[in-house]
Order: C-alpha cells, then structure tokens, then sequence
C-alpha cells in the first residue's frame, strides 16, 4: 500500500495544475454555447482567485462559461496556452456578486421548481470546482443555474488532514447557503450533490440541520453523493442522527476506487462509504434500515488513473439512469443495494429475498 501511495505522490507532483489565470474572462467567439454558473465560497481572495485561507465571510461570483463545439463528455477541455473557444472551455463573463443578489439567482429553479448545488472533494481549488461543474451542467443539459459551494481545500494531495478540517470549518456556512436557497419561495426540490470528501462536508451540514431542527429544509434535499470519503462507521452515525429522507439518500459507489482505498489506508485500514460492497447482505439490510439507496457505479468508465472520478460521467448517464428506474421498476423512493451494468444499461438488485446474491448481475 505504501509504494501505491508513493506512486500516486509522485504522479501528482508531475501532473499540471490551472492556475487562477483561467478565470480571466475572454472572447467566446467560436464558442458553441455559454454555461451560466453560481458560486458561494469561505476561501480567502487572493490574486483572481480565491486560495486554501479559511475566510471569515462568504464571497459569491457568477460565471459564463463557453462550451466549445469539441467538448467530449466527462472532459474538461483545459486550455493550453491562450484561451481559444474553439477548443477549450472559457470564462467569458465574471461578475461579484452579494448575497441577496446571489439568493435571488440560485433560489430561481429550472421548470420543475429544482435548485442545485455542487460541493467539490479533495485535492481541489476554486478554479478546478468551478470548470468541473461546467462539465457537469453542460453534460447534464440541467434548467437551473447550478450553483458549486467551494470550501477552502488546500488542493494539493499532502493537504488530506487539513481539507477534513477545512470540511468541518466550512460545515455552518455550507448549511446556511443550503437553508437560504432551500427558502427561496419558488424552489420545490433542491438537488445536492457531492463528491469525495464534499459527501462527508454535506452529511455533516444535513446532521447540522436535523439537529436544529430544519425538517422542512431536509423534506426539499435530493442528496446524492458520489464516492463519499466517509469512515463507514461515521457514516452510520451521521445516518443514525438525521433519520430517512423524505426522498432516499442516494450513494455511487465502486469496489476499484483507488483514492479511497489510499484514504482508508490512512485512516488506520477502516472502510470508506464510498467503497461499499452492495454484494455485501449487510450492506442491504443496512440500506434498507437507514432509508438509503445505494447503487454499485463500477462499471462506469473512470477518466482518471485511480478511478475516482467516476461522477464526471453522471451527468451524461443520469437521464439514461433515471428512465432505467422508470423502466425496471426502481422507485427514486425505493431504498436497497443495487448495481448499474453500464454496458447493458440496467440497474438490477444484487439480492434475493432472503439476502443471497443473483449470479451474474
């Protein structure tokens, strides 16, 4: 494990990095079209960016974004060199915003009265959160303006203990950005999705809210978190404490996910919610007492070495997940351990009645 470690360092230490300059809006000619994005963020300024310093105060930006005609999905088309809109995504519009401003942008919904917001994981800087979730809108087609919450990762990957506690100090600001939106008079549904050490950012703020009684800020949340960096014991209790949701708590998962099985090896060998076996009948039964659904996304192409990054490509997927469920007879209200087959587009159940599992699916 420990040679697997060095070698993902060192992998890292050689891989290029977006610097802030990519904010820096320009031209969108060539573009094929613009993604509108919303950000809320507790890092401190710093140049035209923001850094890994924990602010005090919360700053809000909105961006356009230019897609380009080449975009491939799951892809961020970085530039290389000069920002060209022909081949590269672009920021064509920055503006800083206030926070009733913000409110009242984030808190207009799509068509069915859903908001959404992005918490970004590990290892990430305000630049990367904020393109990454470009990739995710413009692959999604979604009618909302998406919103990313940036908390003050240190985006390096030796920064792992001081981004958990960067999670925990931006757990307040994320929970009051999610009860602000979540009162907006408009919003029916609000959608919050988040990767890696985001899901655990995001379980912590839900048990917040359960704790202060926010039931009916918890009964709009559609959770879904991909890869949650969670101790799986931890992961329980948060469950424990905020109860079902009115609509189940969604879990991604994958039994290859690299980055999480370094992350279990250095928190002492202990499993990582993200890496749960849904072939596992506890892993069902314990499904089907916290409320939960939890789907098995292995055979989802991964971009990434370490087969971590699985969730770019939900975006793309998710209309084709959600007609499955529709067809297959998955309820979005249905709790259980269930496994997508990419390859024969299904979502099938793993188990029998009495908790044995099917053979091939």
């Amino acid at each position: 494990m420990a040679i697997v470690l060095t070698a993902v360092l060192q992998l890292a230490a050689c891989a290029s990095r977006p610097t802030d300059a990519v904010l820096q809006p320009e031209s969108a000619a060539g573009g094929e079209r613009q993604i509108t994005l919303l950000t809320a963020t507790d890092r401190t300024k710093d140049g035209q960016g923001f850094a890994s310093g924990r602010a005090q105060s919360m700053a809000f930006e909105k961006f356009s974004i230019s897609i380009p005609p080449t975009h491939q999905p799951s892809k961020i088309e970085w530039a290389k060199g000069k920002p060209n809109a022909k081949r590269d995504f672009v920021v064509t519009k920055r503006t800083t915003l206030d926070r009733p401003a913000f409110l009242a942008l984030a808190g207009t919904p799509g068509t069915d009265g859903s908001v959404g917001l992005f918490v970004h994981g590990y290892n990430y800087s305000y630049q990367e959160g904020l393109f990454r979730l470009a990739q995710i809108a413009a692959d999604a087609k979604t009618g909302a303006t998406p919103v990313l919450f940036s908390w003050p990762s240190e985006a390096t990957v030796t920064g792992y203990v001081a981004d958990r506690d960067a999670a925990l100090f931006a757990r307040d600001d994320l929970v009051a950005v999610i009860t602000e939106m979540s009162r907006q008079p408009k919003v029916k549904k609000f959608v919050l999705f988040g990767h890696s050490m985001g899901g655990f950012l995001i379980m912590e703020a839900l048990r917040q809210l359960k704790l202060e009684g926010r039931g009916e800020v918890l009964d709009k949340l559609v959770v879904i978190l991909a890869a949650p960096d969670i101790d799986a014991d931890v992961f329980r209790k948060q469950l424990t404490v905020i109860g079902p949701l009115k609509t189940p708590l969604t879990l991604f998962v994958s039994k290859d996910d690299k980055a999480l099985r370094i992350s279990s090896f250095l928190g002492g060998e202990r499993q990582r919610a993200g890496r749960l076996d849904v072939d596992d009948p506890v892993v069902e039964d314990a499904a089907a007492r916290y409320g939960i659904k939890v789907i098995d996304i292995t055979s989802v192409k991964a971009d990434d070495r370490l087969g971590h990054d699985r969730y770019a490509n939900l975006a793309a997927i998710g209309p084709q997940l959600v007609s499955i469920e529709q067809r297959d007879g998955v309820s979005s209200r249905q709790t259980g351990a269930f496994v997508f087959d990419a390859a024969a587009s299904v979502i099938s159940s793993p188990f029998r009645l009495a908790g044995r599992v099917i053979a091939g699916q």
